[in-house]
């Protein structure tokens, strides 16, 4: 029997995941969609069908900061696979609503706590990692960070261990956005957990241990497929809390491409303290966080769609040996943010974040990533997960000693 599927979220990347659920709804059963605002649902099922797309999506109001209204929708949709694609504040509510039902549960980022930034490494441990033993207790699948990065950049470095190398010696994860979207300034994702990211210390895993350095202290540049020649620095990213745990004798660093003007102004709201999540009262006697107060003003990412154009370039660098021997391979993907607007009406980075978690939703339904505990993406078989995502519009490549070629 085939299982149904509830979406959680109606944001950007929510959008993607909807149109490709519906895309591939011969895999699933019923196809159901939840928000705190039921209408943004609504307007996404429709979206779907004036596509031309015969699958029916049923929409739902969830306040999903409620671990039993979470249970309780599931067990009224009979949702036997929970796509996690809202706020990543809500991932330990849904999470447990999923260990409380049976339904598997498939994220695409750590979970945050909105009055903390920054948690200290490995940042997994601090949440979703405590709940293994009760995954495991109740047979629930629990796939964590199955977006691009986290997700696919982790199940590249794990193509590397399975394919290329006996042992890793560094992973170098480099996301470059070399789109543009037309608007003065404005963030791709959700402004406040995009700030968020980059306000605190950057983390890496060097040298068996955990090095620390501040946003934007170490650039360098990058000669890309496609892209070409981009800048990028060094950063804290999810896939580097988990990806360090396995990995443990490699570097892995994650590298962002950002431009000057965005650099600019992230510096000038963070120095203005516009971007602390910490409360403060204004002169009226309000209470406002100012980092909110930044996301309300600044254009909504789904907005940004339809005029944006260029590419992006997301992959992994890694090194290591096989037979004594050292090398060096590139597992990449370029996405067109024209493409995915005129096939789902998003722009690219909810387009290469939003596929993933739908193609391990197909692999939890067909058998192969139906593991009754809870895995990292780098965890579970590699190539079955990249070949899908070829299939469903995210195809890989990889430059190594014979040259550019998809897997």
């Amino acid at each position: 029997m085939k299982p149904n599927v509830l979406i959680i979220g109606a944001g950007g990347v929510a959008q993607v995941t909807a149109h490709k659920c519906a895309q591939w709804a011969a895999e699933f059963g019923a196809l159901h969609m939840a928000s705190r605002t039921r209408a943004k649902a609504d307007a996404i099922a429709e979206g779907i069908r004036a596509k031309g797309l015969e699958a029916v999506i049923t929409t739902h109001a969830l306040d999903a900061m409620d671990s039993a209204a979470v249970a309780e929708l599931i067990r009224a949709t009979e949702a036997g696979i929970v796509i996690n694609v809202g706020s990543a504040f809500i991932n330990m509510t849904v999470l447990q609503g999923c260990i409380d039902t049976g339904a598997a549960y498939i994220d695409t980022a750590i979970h945050e706590d909105p009055g903390k930034v920054c948690e200290t490494p490995p940042w997994y441990a601090n949440y979703e990692w405590q709940r293994r033993e009760a995954c495991e207790a109740a047979g629930v699948t629990a796939i964590l960070g199955a977006g691009f990065d986290p997700g696919v950049v982790n199940a590249y470095a794990r193509l590397a261990e399975d394919e290329y190398f006996d042992k890793i010696d560094s992973i170098d994860i480099v996301d470059i956005n070399a789109g543009s979207h037309g608007r003065w300034f404005a963030t791709n994702f959700d402004p406040e957990i995009n700030f968020r990211e980059f306000t605190g210390a950057v983390y890496s895993w060097q040298g068996g241990e955990w090095r620390e350095n501040e946003m934007f202290e170490v650039g360098r540049e990058w000669d890309l497929p496609v892209v070409g020649k981009q800048t990028a620095y060094l950063s804290g990213h999810d896939e580097v809390h988990s990806l360090s745990a396995r990995y443990k004798d490699a570097d892995v660093r994650f590298w962002m491409g950002f431009g000057p003007h965005y650099i600019n102004v992230f510096t000038v709201l963070k120095n203005l303290g516009l971007l602390s999540e910490q409360p403060v009262t204004t002169a009226e006697g309000q209470q406002v966080v100012p980092l909110k107060l930044v996301k309300a003003v600044l254009p909504d990412p789904a907005s940004l769609a339809p005029d944006y154009t260029g590419k992006t370039c997301i992959g992994d660098l890694v090194k290591g040996t096989r037979d004594g021997k050292p090398g060096e391979v590139f597992i990449y993907n370029v996405a067109d943010h024209k493409d995915a607007y005129n096939e789902v009406g998003s722009q690219g980075i909810s387009y290469t974040a939003g596929v993933p978690p739908v193609a391990a939703a197909i692999l939890i339904a067909r058998g192969p990533w139906a593991v009754k505990r809870m895995a990292n993406v780098e965890d579970l078989p590699a190539r079955p997960f990249l070949e899908l995502l070829g299939e469903m519009g995210l195809p890989t490549r990889v430059i190594d000693a014979e040259g550019d070629r998809a897997i």
